[in-house]
């Protein structure tokens, strides 16, 4: 048997020791924390010392400067320069436009183009303005096109329609321009003799309102009798020839050409180098008269000039001069009382007054009207002309120049030659209508009287 222990009691002094003990620990960890909290964690008072005492100095003197703006420096740029590569020759375009619902297709190499865009100014053939023309029956296609109308006095006589046969004429030019392709460029030319009215300065895109332009410009010219032609209004630009043509300017043939403005056949050779120097694909001359490049007259020789001027100081010369210049107002009153008489009859039967032609100028009016002087005009310079190979010689460096070195193709020259019915055509001047078409590839058609005028305008039912 297991006797239980006696629980033991502990002194109490030692407790006492043990207490006193754990409170003087207690009190020494609290004021030694104290301490380091004051000491390390709560910062000293701050403390500023006065800063040492500072000399003043007086400022500077104000000193002004000037400062220039300097312009912005501009970046240099190189220039551009444009080498020709050179001469490409390539076959023709043939281009088909059919409506935009449609395709279309391009055939042929692309090719035979020249200088230009494709509207004002253009030289290519690309075809996008091709144009099918038909005028009083002769037919073409092209998409740069210049007529060149006769607005003289010889156009609307009596025996080739009058001022109603030239209205057909006017109808024919202007219904072809209506009918044109829109991208087809075109102008038209008045020329009465040397005298020239451009409806445009250059060549115009075809439209409606330039079409309706053109009706307007065109529709005073020989509307009436008493101001055919356009020599009778000072609204018209008289221009001479050596101020328009500006091709081999030093030719003699050119020289020849702008001599003589009142020689019709010098004015069919002025008209055509003007209508060449448009820089066309085809032309059309409307025209009173014309013999291709027959009778061109030409400045004298020396030789021909000094005889000229030994005959024309002559005495007898000289007096014969006299006597018919005395008689000149005499033959003006005899000239206006026949016309006077004539339009009086005219009149009773309804007509309008009679319009001469006056080409020839006022001496060629009196044998118009039959009357025949006392005092004959002596024999003025001789008459000379340039021989018509030269004439083709001439043109086709003319040619050479405008359209060789940049189109590469010439237009087509064609000629329709209105006459009286009645009118003589000698067959040799048939002739040199045929040689003058055929140096330029083109037609002509002759047309004669009123009937056959209307007859055969063509335009009017010709579709682009």
């Amino acid at each position: 048997m297991i006797t239980p222990q006696k629980k033991r009691k502990m002194n109490p002094m030692l407790l006492n020791v043990l207490l006193i003990s754990g409170g003087v620990h207690a009190a020494a960890l609290f004021i030694l924390g104290s301490i380091t909290v004051y000491k390390y964690i709560i910062p000293d008072e701050a403390k500023f010392e006065e800063p040492s005492p500072v000399a003043e100095e007086q400022p500077p003197p104000e000193v002004k400067i000037e400062i220039k703006q300097q312009p912005p420096k501009q970046q240099a740029m190189q220039s551009l320069r444009m080498r020709q590569v050179g001469n490409i020759a390539v076959s023709a375009v043939d281009v088909n436009l059919p409506n935009m619902q449609e395709s279309f297709t391009v055939s042929a190499g692309m090719g035979g183009f020249g200088s230009g865009s494709l509207l004002g100014g253009t030289s290519g053939t690309l075809g996008i303005g091709m144009s099918d023309i038909s005028v009083f029956g002769l037919k073409t296609r092209a998409e740069r096109v210049l007529f060149v109308v006769d607005a003289s006095r010889m156009m609307v006589t009596d025996s080739k329609g009058g001022l109603r046969g030239y209205k057909f004429i006017k109808d024919e030019i202007t219904d072809m321009v209506g009918n044109l392709s829109a991208g087809t460029l075109f102008n038209v030319i008045l020329v009465d003799g040397f005298i020239t009215k451009f409806m445009k300065p250059q060549l115009v895109p075809a439209g409606q309102k330039v079409h309706q332009e053109l009706i307007q410009w065109i529709a005073p010219i020989n509307s009436n009798a008493r101001n055919a032609g356009l020599g009778g209004s000072d609204d018209w630009a008289k221009t001479r020839g050596d101020q328009k043509l500006r091709t081999l300017t030093e030719e003699d043939v050119h020289q020849d050409i702008i001599k003589w403005p009142n020689q019709p056949s010098n004015e069919i050779a002025f008209a055509t180098q003007l209508a060449l120097e448009q820089d066309v694909d085809a032309i059309f001359f409307i025209s009173g008269y014309h013999r291709g490049f027959h009778k061109v007259r030409r400045r004298l020789s020396a030789k021909e000039e000094a005889d000229w001027q030994k005959r024309s100081t002559s005495p007898e010369y000289l007096e014969q001069m006299a006597a018919h210049e005395k008689e000149m107002p005499e033959m003006a009153n005899r000239r206006a009382n026949k016309m006077a008489k004539i339009n009086k009859e005219r009149k009773e039967k309804g007509l309008p007054p009679r319009i001469l032609s006056s080409v020839f100028g006022y001496h060629w009016d009196t044998k118009e009207l039959g009357l025949e002087w006392k005092n004959e005009r002596p024999e003025l310079e001789p008459y000379h002309l340039t021989e018509p190979s030269e004439l083709e010689k001439y043109f086709k460096a003319v040619i050479e120049v405008l359209y060789a070195n940049q189109r590469g193709t010439p237009p087509s020259v064609n000629v329709l030659l209105f006459l009286a019915g009645d009118e003589e055509m000698d067959k040799k001047w048939e002739d040199h209508i045929d040689d003058y078409t055929d140096l330029f590839r083109g037609k002509n058609r002759i047309i004669r009287g009123f009937n056959e005028i209307k007859s055969a305008r063509s335009s009017s039912n010709t579709q682009n």
